[in-house]
C-alpha cells in the first residue's frame, strides 16, 4: 500500500492515512476521470464502488481518441513511404487491409481496458458493470447486469459519464454512408469520396486520416479557416497541407441538409452550394451523457446544454457530488479528465488543504494529430491582444533545424509567447512533427512559471527538434 501510494504527494498521503475512515465513494462512469479517481481514492483508503455500463476506459480509449490515433498512425506510415523515397530508399508502396486494422484497434483497446481493470481490482475497487443513478443526494441505485437492482449509501459521488457525438437535426446517421465519428474507427469500407462536415479538431483529424488512407476528401468549413479559435498561422499551415494533398475546402459553408441515395450522399449548404460524396461523416461536436442520472432527484444543477457545472474543486452545487470529464463542460480532453479524477480523489479524502491545488484549465496542453501535428498551451496570441495584454511573440520555423532536415520534414514552426517585462513563458504553439511531444516542454514552462532564459539554458540535444524551442526562447 505504501509503495502504491507513493505516486500521490507525500503530504496528501500522510493526511489521508491519518483522516480516513469508513467512507464510501461511488463513481458512475469508468472513463479517464472515473478510473483515475477510483484508483487514487482506493489507494488513500476509501471504500470505492465504480459503476460502468460498458467497458472500463471510457470513450477516449474505446471509441474515440485511441482508435482514431491508431488509424492516424496507420495512415501516417503510408504517407511516410513517400518521405522515405526522398531519403534514398526507392519507390515504396503499401495497401490497406481494413480487417487487419480493425483487429489491431481491437487489440489495443482490449489491452488498455484489461490493464486499467487490473489496476482497479488490485487496489480493492468494487467494479460493477451496469447503470447507476442518484435517488437522493446520498443514495445511488445500481442496476447490475444479471443481478437485482440495489441501493448504496454514498458519502461522496462522482459523475463521469462522458459524452456522445452530436447529430444535427437535418441528418440521420445509418452507420453505412451517413456516419458519426465513432463509425469511422474503422469504417466498414474505405470511402471513395468522403465529405466531412465540421472543421474543428475532430474534423481535421478525420480529413488527415482518410486522405492518408487513400480517400478523396471534401471538408465543409462553416467559417473562413479550419480550426476556428486556434492560432491562424497554425491553421494556415494545415490548410496548405490539405490543399497539397488534394483535399477540397468548402469555406464559409454551413451544412443544412443531407440527401442520401443508394450510391451517394449530397450535402446542401445555406448558400445553395452542394457537394456529393460516397459517404458523409458528421464531426459537429458532442453531447454530454447527463440523462437518467437522477440529477433532479439529488438537486444537482444542470446547464441548458446538458452539462453539469462545477467549481474549481470539481464540485457541483451539492458539495459532496462531483462531476468530471466531458460531462463537466470543461476542456474535453482525456488528460484533463484524468487530472480531474486525481484532484477529486484528494478532495474527497482530505478536502481543501495547502497541499491540494485546484486545476488551472488555462494551462492544459492540447494537441491535434494531423500531419503536421498542432499543439498549444497557455495564453494564445489572439486572446492576449483581445484583452490588451502586452506580450512578446517569437516564432522560429523548423526549416533550418538539422533534425527536421534529416527527417525530410521541415513543415511548421515554434511560437513562444512571453511577458516582455519578466520573460516568463505565458504560452506557445508548436506546428510540426512530434508537436504533441514537444509541447510538453512549453507546458512545464507555463505551469512552473519558467522564463524564456530557462529554456535557453536547458541545452537541448543536438540534433533534435527541441532545439527550435530553445531558439524561439532565445
Amino acid at each position: 500500500m505504501e509503495r502504491e501510494g507513493a505516486r500521490i504527494p507525500g503530504a496528501l498521503f500522510a493526511l489521508a492515512r491519518a483522516s480516513r475512515g469508513a467512507m464510501r465513494f461511488v463513481i458512475i462512469g469508468g472513463g479517464p476521470a472515473g478510473s483515475q479517481a477510483a484508483t487514487d481514492a482506493a489507494r488513500l483508503g476509501v471504500e470505492v464502488t465504480l459503476v460502468e455500463q460498458d467497458l472500463v476506459g471510457g470513450a477516449a480509449n474505446l471509441r474515440d481518441c485511441v482508435p482514431s490515433k491508431a488509424m492516424i498512425a496507420t495512415g501516417g506510415a503510408m504517407v511516410d513511404l513517400d518521405r522515405m523515397g526522398r531519403m534514398g530508399l526507392g519507390e515504396l508502396h503499401a495497401t490497406l487491409d481494413l480487417a487487419v486494422l480493425e483487429r489491431r484497434i481491437a487489440a489495443i483497446t482490449e489491452h488498455l481496458t484489461t490493464s486499467t481493470t487490473a489496476i482497479l481490482r488490485s487496489q480493492g475497487v468494487e467494479l460493477v458493470y451496469g447503470r447507476g443513478r442518484l435517488l437522493d443526494p446520498h443514495t445511488v441505485e445500481i442496476a447490475e447486469a444479471g443481478h437485482d437492482t440495489r441501493t448504496v449509501h454514498a458519502d461522496a459521488v462522482l459523475l463521469s459519464t462522458g459524452s456522445r457525438p452530436r447529430v444535427p437535426p437535418w441528418a440521420v446517421p445509418d452507420g453505412d454512408r451517413v456516419l458519426v465519428t465513432r463509425d469511422a474507427y474503422p469504417p466498414k469500407t474505405l470511402p471513395e469520396h468522403l465529405v466531412v462536415v465540421g472543421s474543428g479538431v475532430t474534423g481535421v483529424e478525420l480529413v488527415h486520416l482518410f486522405v492518408s488512407l487513400g480517400s478523396s476528401v471534401t471538408l465543409v468549413v462553416s467559417r473562413q479557416q479550419v480550426l476556428p479559435g486556434k492560432d491562424p498561422e497554425a491553421a494556415a499551415v494545415l490548410e496548405d497541407e490539405f490543399l497539397n494533398r488534394g483535399v477540397q475546402l468548402l469555406k464559409g459553408a454551413r451544412a443544412v441538409e443531407l440527401e442520401r441515395s443508394s450510391e451517394q450522399v449530397v450535402v446542401s449548404c445555406h448558400d445553395g452550394r452542394r457537394v456529393a460524396g460516397s459517404h458523409v461523416l458528421l464531426a459537429v461536436g458532442s453531447v454530454p451523457n447527463s440523462e437518467d442520472l437522477g440529477l433532479e432527484r439529488a438537486g444537482v444543477q444542470i446547464s441548458a446544454s446538458g452539462h453539469v457545472p462545477i467549481n474549481h474543486h470539481c464540485q457541483t452545487n451539492i458539495p459532496h457530488i462531483y462531476a468530471a470529464g466531458d460531462l463537466s463542460g470543461k476542456l474535453p480532453l482525456s488528460s484533463v479528465a484524468t487530472m480531474q479524477g486525481r484532484k477529486i480523489a484528494e478532495h474527497v479524502v482530505i478536502g481543501h488543504t495547502a497541499a491540494h491545488r485546484h486545476l488551472n484549465y488555462d494551462k492544459a496542453p492540447s494537441a491535434i494529430f494531423t500531419e503536421p501535428e498542432i499543439a498549444d498551451v497557455g495564453l494564445a496570441e489572439a486572446d492576449a491582444f483581445a484583452m490588451g495584454r502586452k506580450i512578446r511573440v517569437t516564432k522560429v520555423p523548423f526549416s533550418a533545424n538539422a533534425r527536421a532536415l534529416i527527417s525530410e520534414d521541415t513543415r511548421g514552426f515554434v511560437k513562444i509567447i512571453s511577458d516582455p517585462a519578466t520573460g516568463v513563458v505565458l504560452g506557445g504553439t508548436v506546428v510540426g512533427r512530434h508537436a504533441s511531444e514537444l509541447v510538453a516542454v512549453l507546458g512545464v514552462a507555463v505551469t512552473a512559471g519558467l522564463r524564456v532564459g530557462d529554456l535557453v539554458d536547458s541545452m537541448p540535444v543536438h540534433p533534435a527538434l527541441a532545439e527550435v524551442l530553445a531558439e524561439a526562447a532565445d
